[in-house]
């Protein structure tokens, strides 16, 4: 009997603590879900005119870059200068021998001299055939007339008919006489004109050894600087070889292609007579746009870019130097009611996020180009100055808003958000840029 009392009193004592226990637990706490927020990070929109800059790689040229050649076969004397060399105006440069270069000039000199020498010695005989030529007409006279007393004295029997031939012989000869002088002073212009002729040859060929002589010696044209040099002092050279070039230095120029997207613009800008600049990052170089080339190419136009001399440039130790490749950002006339933010504030091709209320706005943009953070801009965004940023504009952005510069992978429109300017929404997370 016991046996069977012990169970069921087991049973009941449980029973008693179970109910016991379930009277005496606390009240659940209603457990109610929240939203979670993400930490980002924002700046202000702050509209204003920018200028836009167009990124570009171009070729360093100079296009006053003079080649010096040899103007006569001959031995190089001299040459003083060295590739890389800096010059000043006037500076002998390279010399050819002056045993190479006299001889020309003395033959061309000699033969000046003896045609001048020939048409002096026209002249004289020109003036000795007129005074001979009347001396031979009064011959002529004279042997007429004794022809006239020949036949007179012939027709009586009063004269031989040899005599008569003779005094014939002598009139023919006396009238040949004539003729030859009268050809002879005809033919003076004619003669004259040839030996004037050569004496303009003559002359043009001293000229011309002249400005060879001149040339052997070859003096820089401007300040510059040497390259490509060819020769050596002993060389041998030929008429026409390259000796070596020199360019200005205050010359050089920048051809780098630029997009179609960006030359009607150029082209009005210019046309407007505004000055296009351009800047090399990082170093203290500055470039004016002066024009395009007269040829373009589907992938752009040549924009063709004068350069400032650097202070490392102007001293000839510079790195500008033409065949350098430089990296430069063209500035485009300034637009108004623009907005430059970083890469890391658009999403896709033309989407920003603003924050409203704590939450994102999608805003629709129009991408121009990139720009140049300057120092005011970088006093608002903690961005540092030069450092290339994004340009933008659309209608729905307004001064006083604030777009978000951290890149949220699942950034939708109403996305809850913290940038620091509210009071902190719990379980925020924070996004790192």
């Amino acid at each position: 009997m016991l046996k069977r009392i012990i169970p069921l009193l087991i049973l009941a004592l449980g029973g008693v603590v179970f109910f016991s226990l379930k009277m005496t637990a606390p009240a659940p706490v209603d457990v109610t879900a929240e939203e979670r927020s993400w930490r980002v990070a924002s700046m202000p929109v702050e509209l204003g005119e920018h200028r836009p800059v167009v990124p570009l790689y171009g070729n360093v040229v100079a296009p006053d870059l003079i080649t010096a050649t040899a103007p006569l076969s001959g031995r190089i004397a001299s040459r003083p200068v060295h590739d890389g060399q800096r010059v000043a105006k006037g500076e002998l440069l390279v010399a050819l021998d002056a045993a190479d270069v006299q001889p020309p000039l003395t033959q061309a000199r000699a033969e000046v001299a003896d045609l001048k020498a020939q048409i002096e010695s026209e002249g004289i005989r020109y003036a000795n055939d007129q005074q001979a030529l009347s001396r031979e007409q009064a011959i002529l006279g004279n042997a007429q007339r004794r022809l006239e007393r020949a036949r007179s004295l012939a027709s009586r029997n009063l004269l031989s008919q040899s005599e008569l031939d003779d005094a014939r012989d002598g009139e023919d000869q006396a009238q040949l006489t004539i003729t030859n002088r009268q050809r002879a002073l005809a033919e003076h212009p004619t003669r004259l004109d040839r030996l004037e002729a050569q004496l303009d040859r003559a002359q043009a060929e001293l000229a011309a050894a002249n400005r060879d002589a001149e040339r052997s010696r070859v003096t820089a044209p401007f300040d510059g600087v040497i390259t490509r040099v060819e020769v050596a002092p002993g060389d041998r050279v030929a008429s026409g070889a390259d000796l070596l070039s020199v360019y200005p230095v205050a010359g050089l120029e920048l051809r780098a292609r630029v997009p179609n997207r960006y030359q009607d613009e150029i082209v009005l800008a210019l046309r407007d007579g505004l000055s296009l600049r351009a800047q090399v990052p990082e170093r203290e170089i500055d470039l004016h746009l002066e024009r395009l080339a007269g040829e373009g190419e589907p992938a752009g136009t040549e924009a063709i870019l004068s350069i400032a001399a650097e202070p490392s440039v102007a001293s000839g130790s510079g790195l500008v130097r033409p065949g350098s490749m430089l990296s430069v950002l063209l500035e485009l006339p300034p637009v108004a009611d623009t907005l430059a933010v970083p890469y890391s504030s658009l999403y896709g091709n033309d989407t920003l996020y603003l924050i409203d209320e704590n939450r994102l706005e999608r805003r629709h943009v129009t991408v121009l180009g990139e720009t140049v953070v300057s120092d005011s801009m970088s006093d608002e965004t903690q961005a540092s100055a030069g450092e290339r940023w994004l340009l933008v504009e659309g209608a729905n952005l307004a001064t006083g808003q604030r777009v978000v510069t951290t890149h949220l992978p699942n950034a939708v429109d109403g996305l809850l958000v913290d940038d620091g300017n509210a009071s902190e929404a719990s379980g925020g997370e924070e996004v790192s840029p």
